[in-house]
């Protein structure tokens, strides 16, 4: 499962032991808008979750057990042993009983030239509500979102699949609220979902959805679920979804003849995780990397999908491959259609030679763009795959500033 510390609509500032000082603000935890709806009209589970912040704030580390098994490091990060309904340091809260909500500042390095937020930034977020989910379900070991169960086991979680549909891109200094939940997925596997809504506006700006399983951290191979893991993890299930998809596209695999290629990619120390392999989400740098220019000047990304097959270690050099899906486009679909076929404006035929000499079925075809990539390690005998991906692009919209 998946620091920032992020600015919201308000501001919580928590006492220590030392201080019996009680900021007023930390009262207004109820505040906090739900769905684009007040909390406090909403439902009277916010007086309750407004009343255990006090209690939370005090706990800092004399809640911490101290006995020998406690580290400096954990006392420092403050794990919790048991559940939390609100965390006023991250500014979120547990929502229908199991679920997690995290209200963000989009910042400035989160943005580009544009002033929307870049997709890795939003990978980053979705990675960082979900640590922070675990965190709170008091589950939460040393490892990167290990449970208690996963570190006796010396299991890690690794991310099979990962599908991310972009409606809107957040802009700089918009407030937004992050929704993450978990939910199983077949025998051995998690999913794991996210909804990011506009605070202001109350829309859906972005969905994900992923699959986990779970990598012995020795032998790196994949594990079975134990039943004590499952046991922890199982209560915390929701049968929801962001993305329904039935029956997920299979991406098919690129070969040395792709139109695109970007060679000799080597990963970064910053690059490496916790776990000590390339973080997932540097994976999409990577992949963009041999997108040409046009498209990143006159498209945005608005839909990726990744499966990830193997691991990519700080020694490994990639070579990033790109193709162009020619035969996918608005008018085509999968569908054969004749361009004498194509009628406009309430059964208005219009000529093949109009349509060809103003350039509409271009626009047409170029309105929405799709790639598949491939990031494979270079030198190895079969030039072993580290992960497929999908990406659809969509024409640039002005972006249009909330009214005031």
């Amino acid at each position: 499962m998946a620091a920032f510390s992020y600015p919201a609509s308000y501001v919580i500032r928590c006492s220590s032991n030392r201080d019996n000082y009680q900021d007023p603000n930390v009262q207004k935890l109820n505040n906090i808008n739900i769905n684009g709806i007040s909390s406090q009209r909403s439902s009277s589970k916010a007086d309750i979750l407004s009343q255990k912040v006090g209690a939370l704030a005090n706990s800092s580390v004399a809640s911490v057990p101290k006995n020998e098994s406690v580290t400096t490091e954990r006392t420092r990060q403050n794990i919790p042993t048991k559940k939390q309904l609100v965390d006023p340091f991250r500014q979120g809260l547990i929502i229908e009983g199991v679920g997690y909500r995290q209200i963000v500042v989009i910042r400035s390095y989160e943005v580009g030239p544009d002033k929307t937020v870049t997709l890795e930034s939003i990978l980053n977020l979705l990675q960082e509500t979900a640590l922070n989910h675990v965190w709170m379900s008091g589950l939460l070991s040393d490892g990167f979102g290990a449970t208690h169960g996963m570190m006796r086991n010396n299991l890690i979680w690794v991310v099979t699949r990962m599908q991310v549909q972009v409606d809107q891109y957040p802009i700089w200094g918009e407030i937004v609220e992050i929704d993450t939940w978990v939910g199983t997925s077949g025998k051995n596997g998690m999913r794991r979902d996210w909804l990011i809504r506009s605070q202001v506006t109350g829309h859906i700006l972005a969905r994900g959805t992923s699959t986990w399983v779970m990598m012995n951290r020795k032998t790196r191979r994949l594990s079975k679920m134990p039943e004590e893991v499952r046991a922890e993890i199982s209560p915390w299930f929701i049968e929801k979804q962001a993305i329904k998809e039935d029956v997920p596209q299979k991406i098919v695999k690129l070969d040395n003849k792709a139109k695109y290629m970007n060679t000799d990619l080597k990963p970064k120390r910053s690059d490496l995780d916790m776990n000590h392999h390339v973080n997932n989400v540097k994976y999409l740098r990577w992949m963009l990397e041999a997108i040409p220019d046009l498209t990143l000047e006159s498209h945005q990304l608005s839909e990726i999908t990744l499966e990830y097959r193997r691991e990519c270690g700080s020694s490994d050099i990639v070579q990033s491959l790109c193709q162009p899906d020619e035969d996918w486009g608005i008018l085509s679909n999968g569908v054969n259609q004749d361009i004498s076929d194509v009628t406009l404006l309430n059964g208005f035929s219009l000529a093949n030679e109009f349509i060809k000499s103003n350039g509409l079925l271009g626009s047409f075809e170029k309105g929405t763009l799709r790639y598949t990539h491939l990031l494979q390690i270079k030198g190895e005998p079969k030039n072993e795959e580290i992960v497929r991906g999908r990406t659809t692009w969509k024409k640039k919209l002005p972006i249009m500033p909330f009214s005031t």
